[in-house]
């Protein structure tokens, strides 16, 4: 189900492109975005807003608005946690000088990781990597594309099983910053912080409370109420979070690629009432 309540209106808030690691170019996701009738789109890459200007260029003129965004990683109480950043200024320049900060931390894993599959005897398996991700900086399934590439595993979630997953050689953790400071870095820059997919952390329901109060705060406004892929269960759970903590309501597909319909533009659980809409307190307030 889309979630507008209005046809005309469909805003998703939580998307990547081949900035990070999505798997089309940012002109080319303005254009499914538009197909699939999405309205207002936040670009969140991880830790980089290097699609930003092209993503808007190539909304101009399509009737779609879009939205700052970027998806930064942290850590709390030894979770990696991912925090979106909604409708900053992203000229700030202590924020562009924090995201230089989370590149470098980015690169450093990259490095890690293709060190630690050195022994396969993959040729320029960093480099390669890189080109795959479009020059920006390789994740997990840049790597494991490459991999398959060169007939080390059949596929992609072969190389993840392997190599790649939780637990495996190339899951390196990257050395992020806490919690309240990345949260900071996002309302410094006049921008909204969400907490973002809060169930895919697999923390139990009382962590979970525990991180929310903690992120409300640390200066957190808004958490994702409804994603993609969610049970109707997560959907109704985290709403209630949202009211415990007073927490805006965000909402977002976390599209990365296309042809897993569980996980497509536009296409999310509708979100429950008595909620208040994260867009209501966009510079440019969304009435949906």
């Amino acid at each position: 189900m889309t979630i507008p309540q209005d046809s005309r209106t469909c805003i998703d808030l939580h998307c990547h492109s081949t900035a990070s690691d999505g798997a089309l170019s940012p002109e080319a996701l303005i254009a499914r975005a538009v197909e699939q009738g999405v309205s207002h789109l936040a670009l969140t890459d991880h830790d980089t807003i290097a699609g930003l200007e092209v993503a808007r260029s190539a909304a101009s003129g399509s009737g779609l608005s879009l939205i700052n965004g970027v998806e930064l990683s942290c850590v709390w109480r030894s979770h990696t946690i991912h925090v979106v950043g909604l409708d900053f200024d992203e000229r700030d320049p202590a924020f562009l000088a924090a995201l230089e900060r989370q590149n470098e931390n980015r690169w450093q894993r990259a490095r890690m990781i293709a060190d630690r599959l050195s022994r396969l005897n993959v040729d320029q398996l960093l480099e390669r990597a890189t080109k795959v991700a479009g020059g920006g900086v390789p994740g997990r399934p840049h790597f494991a594309e490459v991999l398959v590439e060169d007939g080390v595993v059949p596929k992609v979630a072969h190389a993840f099983k392997r190599y790649l997953g939780t637990g495996k050689p190339g899951d390196v953790k990257a050395c992020w910053p806490e919690l309240p400071e990345v949260v900071q870095w996002i309302v410094a820059a006049g921008g909204i912080a969400v907490l973002a997919h809060p169930r895919k952390y697999r923390l139990t329901a009382t962590r979970l409370r525990v991180l929310t109060a903690d992120f409300g705060r640390a200066g957190g406004q808004g958490i994702e109420v409804s994603v993609s892929g969610q049970s109707s269960g997560d959907l109704g759970f985290v709403a209630e979070l949202a009211r415990r903590e007073k927490l805006w309501a965000s909402q977002g597909s976390d599209f990365h690629f296309p042809g897993a319909p569980w996980c497509e533009l536009g296409r999310i659980m509708k979100m429950p009432e008595g909620l208040e809409p994260v867009w209501h307190h966009f510079r440019q307030p969304i009435e949906a």
